[in-house]
């Protein structure tokens, strides 16, 4: 096979792929590897092998716009079991008795679910991929080691009880990036004193990408992925929009600065800008009234 022949056959965009439980968000992006090889690829935020859902990867170009797709609202449906607590904070971990949760009521377990509503300070798991000391968290907790991780800001917009069967309970959860919601449920075992672990976890949606419009990882081949690849535009659909003229497009292109007019983008910081066909041709920075680029697609 020729050396640029994935590369005409998979222009750059993005996908959104459902992982299976059991498997690592790497495997999967490893999948499309293959398929497109040598077009980068990469996802858009982890999901522990435990979980299940929405998998956003970008191909190709769009790779540079990743960070887009990471700052977009995650929305997740997660089980969780009250009566016990895990060192992961997950039923993937050990599993060891909490307190009795059995005179827990589901009016109870709603009100204390909302004190997990807003601008909330969160720390995360200690087996987790935060950086602590030059390495990730979990790489440390399994040398033996107690890791101190400093706290968050992450903003929980709801928190929606689903389903209740004590001790077990399923709810909906949108929250912004950053957010682990196997923490919230260890946090709330810890408020309602009995301990609780996550035991089932799907994303439901990363910004625009949603759950109903994913190709499941086992039916990705060749054909379904160029069928489900979408514009690298979608990454960006946050983000203003300023459709340029042919002569400004040249001078982004050449990383020269553009106008930008007051109604365009009001106060935000950073712009897509697209051609007269709606192509994404770069993502500017406001500086002032002018827009300068910091990431140019190729034609």
């Amino acid at each position: 096979m020729p050396a640029n022949s994935s590369v005409a056959r998979c222009p750059a965009g993005v996908l959104n792929l459902s992982k299976p439980a059991g498997v690592t968000s790497r495997d999967v992006v490893n999948l499309v590897q293959r398929l497109v090889h040598p077009v980068k690829a990469g996802h858009a935020g982890t999901l522990d092998p435990l979980a299940t859902g929405v998998l956003v990867i970008c191909l190709g170009a769009a790779t540079r716009l990743v960070p887009f797709v990471q700052a977009g609202r995650k929305q997740y449906r997660a089980t969780f079991r009250l009566g016990q607590t895990s060192d992961t904070d997950d039923v993937t971990g050990q599993v060891v008795p909490g307190g009795d949760p059995s005179a827990i009521t589901e009016p109870q377990l709603a009100d204390a679910l909302q004190n997990f509503v807003g601008t909330i300070s969160q720390i995360p798991p200690q087996v987790s991929a935060v950086h602590v000391g030059g390495e990730r968290a979990y790489q440390r907790v399994r040398r033996g080691e107690t890791v101190e991780i400093a706290p968050r800001t992450v903003i929980v917009d709801a928190i929606e009880l689903l389903n209740v069967a004590l001790p077990e309970f399923t709810v909906a959860i949108t929250c912004s990036a950053g957010t682990y919601v196997r923490a919230i449920g260890r946090d709330l075992g810890q408020l309602l004193g009995c301990g609780a672990v996550m035991t089932a976890l799907e994303r439901t949606a990363v910004g625009p990408f949603r759950i109903d419009d994913v190709l499941p990882a086992d039916r990705l081949n060749e054909t379904t992925l160029r069928r489900h690849l979408q514009p690298p535009a979608v990454a960006v659909s946050a983000l203003p929009r300023v459709v340029l003229t042919a002569a400004q497009v040249q001078a982004i292109r050449y990383g020269q600065t553009v106008p930008l007019a007051a109604a365009a983008g009001d106060d935000a910081v950073e712009h897509a800008l697209f051609d007269a066909a709606g192509g994404l041709v770069a993502v500017a920075r406001r500086e002032g009234n002018v827009l300068q680029p910091q990431i140019v697609l190729p034609e």
